[in-house]
């Protein structure tokens, strides 16, 4: 099996000064990728120490570096090629969900569900399958995404929420968190249909566990499901990830030539700007079908030509509850 030319690495302040220290002693060659603290090529892989405490080594040495430096030296601990000592249950069989599209304003919420076996969880590894967020590009993400669907087979199930029918699930449900929960359920139920042998599921925690329980179908009733915090660590869960992102990414490319527009990820100042052309050029309509409407960037918006939520009616008019943090007691 090859082996991983990538890895990624959060370091706490300490491991961060540490490494810093190794890196401008050692044979090293310094070099520059913005953002970092120090980067370095080290003789068949690039070691970049980011600002933001993320430690990325990349290239064919990189399995070397990170385990007869990193891990001896920084980290202080055995990671790599024990993995399934150390994490048994994410080689044994299982199901992964993660979505993608939730924090964008315009396009879809894309859930996908993916059922790995220890096969293709070494696979994934080797593939170096990580969480999408921590993937540098769109274009790798997309890479990636495709590898992952030759691997899988029928072995996932994507669920894409379009905004028409999201601004109608989030005017009926009122709250993110139920919607995210149904969809899982969705994804989990079309992912039993053709790995109906599948008995376990990992998600992320986005809500209380009894939220996304209370949504799951009559099959996905029948398994153990385990939410917990940076679920994507897990091999499923990130394969997951990469195929909603992916999922995410096309439907924002097939929007943009159905209107005629590049649509922006995000909901940035970009975001405003194009939106507000969009309504200029095709009323505030359009929102409907483009945008996740109870955003607060709807009201910049649509404020912006005059327009106000009543326009769009009862599936536009429903608007994010504010964040309100519970007294301690």
């Amino acid at each position: 099996m090859a082996l991983p030319n990538s890895y990624t690495f959060k370091l706490d302040p300490a491991q961060q000064d540490e490494l810093a220290r190794v890196l401008s002693q050692g044979n090293y060659l310094p070099i520059e990728v913005p953002y970092t603290r120090i980067a370095v090529d080290a003789e068949g892989c690039k070691v970049m120490l980011y600002t933001s405490g993320k430690c990325l080594v990349q290239g064919k040495g990189a399995t070397d570096f990170v385990q007869f430096v990193l891990e001896p030296l920084i980290l202080r601990e055995v990671r790599t090629g024990y993995e399934d000592v150390l994490h048994p249950q994410a080689f044994e069989p299982h199901a992964g969900i993660d979505e993608s599209g939730k924090g964008d304003f315009f396009g879809p919420m894309v859930i996908a569900a993916v059922y790995t076996n220890p096969d293709l969880t070494r696979q994934f590894q080797a593939m170096g399958v990580k969480d999408s967020k921590n993937i540098s590009s769109d274009k790798k993400a997309l890479s990636l995404a495709r590898d992952i669907r030759e691997r899988l087979g029928n072995r996932f199930a994507l669920v894409t929420i379009g905004p028409r029918a999201y601004n109608r699930l989030y005017a009926k449900m009122r709250s993110v968190n139920t919607l995210l929960a149904w969809g899982h359920a969705r994804a989990l139920e079309d992912l039993l249909e053709t790995v109906p042998s599948c008995t376990r599921a990992v998600a992320d925690q986005f809500g209380p566990q009894r939220q996304i329980e209370q949504a799951l179908m009559r099959k996905g009733r029948s398994i153990e499901l385990e939410q917990r915090p940076r679920a994507e660590a897990d091999p499923a869960v990130a394969a997951a990830s990469i195929l909603a992102r992916a999922g995410f990414l096309q439907a924002l490319d097939k929007m943009g030539r159905q209107l005629g527009t590049e649509i922006p990820k995000g909901a940035s100042d970009r975001v405003i700007q194009t939106a507000q052309d969009l309504v200029k050029r095709l009323g505030p309509a359009v929102l409907l079908d483009a945008a996740k409407c109870h955003f607060k960037t709807t009201d910049k918006v649509l404020s912006a030509g005059g327009h106000t939520r009543s326009e769009l009616g009862p599936e536009g008019e429903a608007v994010s509850k504010p964040y309100v943090r519970r007294a301690s007691k």
